[in-house]
């Protein structure tokens, strides 16, 4: 088989859109050639050796090969060297403008399986002592830790090192998470936060929980994951036939990305390491349970009719975003469960009411004449900048 010659055809703008015979696509069904594009965080390589084993795969046979860049692997992909390129989310933040000049777009995703993040410690957080020291790279968990449990000490690793005058601090992210378990096996410091693939990679044996999206009991702690968390997509020339798409790519995986990228895709690198965000699918009857054992009549009353029953068993989409401050003590949160079918609207609509909540709260109030007297002006409840 000759790589790439079916997705030739079909995308050359020499020659045209043209159909290709039953068998040249019979061929390339066969086998792709797959780049990976991986993270220490995300492993696209891992999630497609997975997606192989898996029944899913059928007959479909996957040439996979790494690549280092992400300009490497569109070049691939331009000259047909390349059938498809898969590759984490969050760096593809903000360089989409790179895909559109090469004529590629994203064609589909994989679902994330593991995008909560690990607190690595002999105790959990709530039973760490006043003043422990928790290293934690992701802003915007060091920013859940410190509202989730006053009197900690959390910095990120490049602070601690600053801090204490440490000059060889390592580079990589496996490296990074070495060295902390160094500290933290030293008493140096109390624990410290990473991904489950970095965790797992330096074989470490440390106890370990995760810092769950979901909260044990109801207005109990949660740590919605960073954005893009455990996120693949797919890439591949414009033309790239559906048909194979919809063998590698996964219908959460694609709502996924799509909700973050309208709703966190226009954003710079410093706005998005200040938000949290989860996308997921939600069949009813989980719905149920959870408001079940919550106690949560009103979410129990939105799926029943007057008699009881369910009224409807349609897939519903989970979205929930918030903004931290710098200190943990304001948080701006937005959360939606809408229907498959309404979640264009939906999205649009949570995007209006997203920018209106920060823009009224970031917005000083200036001073008010009442019927009680004049009420001084006051400062913005709360400063996006930091």
């Amino acid at each position: 088989m000759v790589r790439g010659c079916l997705y030739q055809r079909v995308c050359d703008p020499a020659n045209g859109h043209v159909a290709c015979s039953p068998q040249e696509v019979d061929a390339v069904k066969e086998r792709l050639t797959v780049a990976s594009l991986d993270h220490p965080h995300c492993l696209s390589s891992r999630n497609l050796e997975d997606f192989l084993s898996s029944e899913e795969a059928g007959d479909l046979e996957l040439e996979i090969t790494p690549v280092d860049t992400l300009k490497e692997a569109i070049e691939s992909l331009k000259d047909g060297e390349l059938d498809l390129l898969a590759m984490p989310a969050r760096l593809l933040h903000g360089r989409q403008i790179e895909l559109l000049e090469a004529g590629c777009q994203v064609l589909g995703a994989r679902a994330p399986r593991r995008p909560a993040r690990f607190f690595v410690s002999d105790n959990r957080i709530w039973y760490q002592p006043k003043g422990a020291i928790i290293l934690c790279d992701d802003k915007i968990i060091r920013r859940q830790l410190k509202r989730a449990r006053r009197g900690l000490r959390v910095l990120s690793s490049e602070a601690y090192a600053s801090i204490h005058e440490i000059k060889d601090r390592p580079n990589s992210e496996d490296d990074v998470a070495r060295w902390m378990e160094t500290l933290r096996r030293n008493g140096d410091i109390d624990g410290f936060v990473t991904s489950r693939e970095v965790f797992n990679s330096i074989h470490c044996s440390s106890r370990r929980t995760v810092l769950g999206i979901d909260p044990e009991e109801r207005e109990g702690d949660r740590y919605l994951p960073v954005p893009y968390a455990d996120l693949v997509v797919l890439i591949g020339r414009s033309g790239f036939p559906r048909k194979l798409i919809q063998q590698i790519s996964e219908f959460e995986g694609e709502t996924v990305w799509w909700v973050q990228d309208n709703l966190i895709g226009g954003l710079s690198d410093a706005e998005l390491n200040k938000v949290a965000i989860l996308v997921r699918h939600r069949q009813v009857g989980a719905i149920m349970r959870q408001a079940e054992e919550f106690y949560d009549l009103t979410m129990e009353s939105v799926f029943h009719d007057a008699e009881g029953d369910t009224e409807t068993t349609e897939v519903h989409i989970e979205i929930r975003m918030e903004f931290i401050s710098d200190d943990g003590m304001q948080t701006i949160s937005i959360e939606r469960l809408v229907p498959i079918s309404n979640l264009e609207s939906s999205v649009i609509a949570l995007s209006k009411d997203w920018d209106r909540m920060l823009s009224t709260a970031s917005s000083p109030i200036p001073e008010q004449r009442t019927r009680q007297g004049l009420l001084p002006a006051k400062d913005a409840w709360i400063d996006l900048e930091k």
